[in-house]
């Protein structure tokens, strides 16, 4: 699956979704997902994904001029982060670095693919029981988005949320994280923002 990018997602989280979108029941075939260009994308899906990621870190690098330690540490947090993603199904990895102060760690955007097909399928509300035996932070579910029911998770620094896909497959799940200036701040409207644009095709 792949995601289409758009100069901004302003005004996606007020855009109305057809019923038909509402309502469809075959599982889709892709999804689309306005992010920012400003954003850097790293397909997870290649196998060389890890040389895209070093080019972020590269660019971090000589902008804040970070010392070689500190360039390290950037490049394994974001690496190991990567590869946990990997792990559990992740198709897309977004960076995008915050503005506040000096710091050099980035808001990031993980998309993964999380298949609960036939009788493995579990609806968003016992989703979100699971969730919290294993989950901390605020945790509930919202038929807001206009893709579909998911299950909403919030700390102070990080922003989740498992959309049902149409048919009963699975879910998609889209973990922001946003270290620096929190939820609670431009940058989590923005991540919102983002969320609320998910559509299916």
């Amino acid at each position: 699956m792949n995601e289409v990018e758009a100069s901004s997602p302003a005004g996606a989280a007020e855009e109305a979704a057809p019923a038909a979108a509402r309502s469809r029941t075959e599982p889709p075939e892709d999804y689309r997902l306005l992010v920012p260009r400003d954003w850097f994308r790293v397909d997870l899906t290649e196998e060389r994904w890890r040389g895209g990621l070093k080019k972020f870190v590269n660019r971090q690098a000589t902008r804040k001029r970070l010392s070689a330690e500190a360039q390290r540490s950037l490049w394994v947090s974001l690496r190991n982060t990567a590869e946990a993603g990997v792990s559990h199904g992740a198709l897309e990895f977004f960076l995008k670095a915050d503005g506040i102060g000096h710091s050099t760690t980035p808001a990031t955007l993980l998309i993964s693919l999380l298949p609960l097909p036939g009788d493995l399928w579990v609806g968003a509300e016992d989703w979100a029981e699971e969730l919290r035996k294993t989950r901390r932070g605020e945790i509930g579910t919202t038929d807001e988005l206009p893709a579909g029911k998911a299950v909403r998770i919030t700390t102070k620094s990080s922003l989740d949320y498992y959309v049902e896909m149409p048919g009963r497959v699975g879910y998609l799940a889209l973990g922001f994280n946003v270290p620096v200036s929190g939820v609670e701040s431009p940058m989590g409207e923005l991540c919102e923002a983002i969320a609320y644009s998910l559509r299916w095709v």
